[in-house]
């Protein structure tokens, strides 16, 4: 056991963020013309604007959480007042939340993409591993916030906090002996994401790095309107 958490937990997570970086990056350099998320607009409009907003909210609100909540230094929320008991509850509560507004969203695309047949038919096979990739991605999430109401102690929450925290300081010791034993669903929800970093470069995920963000700061455009002679 003492093995597989070392690759699980300490080698893995490093050789996923060198694929999801190399692979994005040699994917942007060869082909540009892939980097897109490949539109279905034109094939069917309702599901689609409603699943995909809901899917982007749900999954916008779990990144920041998990991005913030993980990676937070421990001693910044200890100055701020926040137990770990009180860090637990908020995010379960968020994490609930945006998870469910994410799993109804992904469930309406994912039903338009295989119940549609032309948007079956014009689908990649990674379109549709990606989508129960990130399903099941979710299911593991929401099945977590589950064991985490059986003890309200946010030990395990600490654990993982400090499990990411040690990987991105390439503490690979210490991050291992902090996950090693958290609940089966909180390594299994790990391994998971790491895959999906895997995956990314190779799968219409990429176009999040193209996020038009621009559009907020660029100068506005002057559009005038064309008069007859």
């Amino acid at each position: 056991m003492s093995y597989f958490n070392t690759l699980a937990f300490g080698v893995y997570p490093y050789v996923a963020m060198i694929i999801l970086l190399v692979g994005s990056w040699m994917r942007y350099d060869r082909e540009q013309y892939s980097w897109k998320a490949s539109s279905s607009q034109l094939l069917e409009k309702k599901q689609l604007r409603m699943g995909s907003i809901l899917f982007h909210v749900g999954v916008l609100g779990i990144f920041f959480g998990h991005f913030f909540g993980l990676l937070t230094p421990v001693e910044l929320w200890h100055v701020l007042g926040v137990t770990a008991p009180m860090k637990q509850m908020v995010a379960m509560g968020a994490g609930g939340l945006f998870g469910l507004i994410c799993f109804a969203g992904l469930t309406i695309l994912i039903k338009r993409r295989l119940g549609n047949p032309r948007i079956r038919a014009t689908s990649k096979k990674m379109d549709i591993v990606i989508l129960f990739l990130l399903y099941a991605q979710l299911l593991l999430g929401l099945f977590s916030i589950l064991i985490s109401a059986g003890h309200l102690d946010g030990a395990e929450m600490m654990a993982l906090m400090m499990w990411a925290q040690n990987i991105m300081t390439l503490d690979l010791a210490e991050a291992v002996q902090h996950i090693a034993h958290v609940h089966w669903i909180y390594k299994a929800h790990v391994v998971l994401g790491m895959t999906l970093f895997v995956v990314f470069p190779f799968s219409r995920l990429v176009h999040m790095f193209s996020a038009p963000v621009q559009y907020v700061t660029r100068q506005h455009q002057i559009v005038r309107k064309r008069f007859a002679r």
